[in-house]
């Protein structure tokens, strides 16, 4: 690739890439596949349930590990299913022959995280999840362990999404609030600022009796991934409305969708990412799926007012949160050149415009 500017890559220099063999994958890419300054990565034929989940360390290939750690395999070409409390190995259709000065890194796909299926991708030699070096050259695998519904899944499924940077491309947060001030980034609620974008949680609606966010029931039917608005919400998530003070106590080991209070927004030239889990707000995880195409909640790709679904977990104890506390940060990074398409303008995104919303399995509830 002849351009060298710093930042996050658009689609049409992921196509670039493709091109170039930087990116390898055993079949084309698919429509959608590619999406403003992304790439969905696709299961291959082959899961492999392990003991535990792992890194290979330094020097070591994720096929070495699995020889030590895999129990039996799973045929995915024409689909099966992925039990909850298991862990489980998939290599992807996509590997990567990476230039020196190309990092990437991964995520669950909203609608993975939506569903509590806690992935992540990891590579030969790999010393940290989600995280590709430069110049990396090898296969890519994903990690998928369903925590709550079971999932049936196949070969060519997406459940991950991978980013490609060049150079440091995170914006500081001096720099973040002049941004801010151009561009509003978020509106609606605290605006406030420090390491990152920082957003609350809403947990009022829009008064006594709203719904304000959905805990998972135990036990329930299969989902398919790759199915749309198929599922009736209620066999799967039980409503959580506001009742008197606008408070909510999170039950260790439970899954909730929340929302943010703030309108977010990433101009056409930014990208975006939640951090996932931030010690200093609480024992929870917020968020596992991270990445915020550019144009997410841009009004001129249909998205204004589009607030951040909130995936949370708590953890060990109890945990109370309140109306407007904070609860997670969106820091953001330059796009090395604006993507010709934006979130939401006729690419098939399911979540532009979005307030409190589950994943696109389910059927929007009347």
């Amino acid at each position: 690739m002849s351009n060298r500017q710093t930042g996050i890559l658009p689609a049409h220099m992921i196509e670039t890439m493709f091109e170039h063999g930087s990116i390898a994958a055993e079949r084309p890419p698919v429509d959608g596949q590619i999406q403003p300054a992304s790439l969905d990565l696709r299961l291959g034929r082959t899961a492999f349930r392990v003991r535990a989940s792992f890194l290979p360390g330094p020097d070591v290939t994720v096929a070495a590990k699995l020889d030590a750690l895999e129990l039996h395999t799973v045929d995915l070409k024409e689909g099966a299913v992925l039990e909850t409390g298991c862990v489980y190995i998939v290599p992807l259709q996509e590997s990567l022959d990476l230039p020196d000065d190309i990092s990437a890194t991964a995520n669950p796909k909203s609608s993975t995280g939506r569903l509590d299926v806690f992935t992540r991708v990891i590579t030969d030699g790999g010393i940290a999840f989600d995280t590709v070096p430069a110049g990396y050259q090898g296969p890519l695998y994903a990690e998928i362990s369903p925590l709550t519904f079971p999932i049936l899944v196949r070969t060519g499924s997406r459940l991950s999404q991978i980013r490609f940077r060049r150079g440091v491309s995170l914006i500081p947060d001096a720099e973040l609030e002049q941004v801010h001030k151009n561009y509003t980034l978020v509106s609606g609620g605290n605006e406030r600022i420090g390491g990152g974008v920082q957003l609350s949680i809403d947990l009022e609606g829009d008064g006594p009796g709203a719904l304000v966010g959905y805990r998972a029931k135990h036990h329930s039917g299969l989902i398919d991934v790759d199915l749309v608005n198929a599922r009736d919400p209620l066999d799967f998530w039980e409503p959580i409305y506001r009742r008197n003070a606008a408070e909510l106590i999170l039950d260790p080991n439970e899954f909730y969708i929340l929302v943010s209070q703030e309108a977010v927004h990433v101009p056409p030239d930014f990208a975006a990412e939640m951090v996932p889990f931030d010690p200093l707000v609480g024992e929870f995880r917020v968020h596992y799926a991270g990445f915020f195409d550019p144009g997410f909640g841009h009004e001129h790709a249909g998205g204004i007012g589009s607030r951040a679904v909130l995936e949370v977990r708590s953890h060990d104890v109890p945990f109370i949160v309140e109306h407007g506390q904070t609860v997670g940060r969106l820091v953001y990074e330059r796009m090395a050149e604006r993507p010709k398409t934006l979130y939401g303008e006729g690419i098939g995104s399911n979540y532009q415009g979005q307030a409190l919303k589950l994943s696109k399995h389910f059927k929007v509830p009347s």
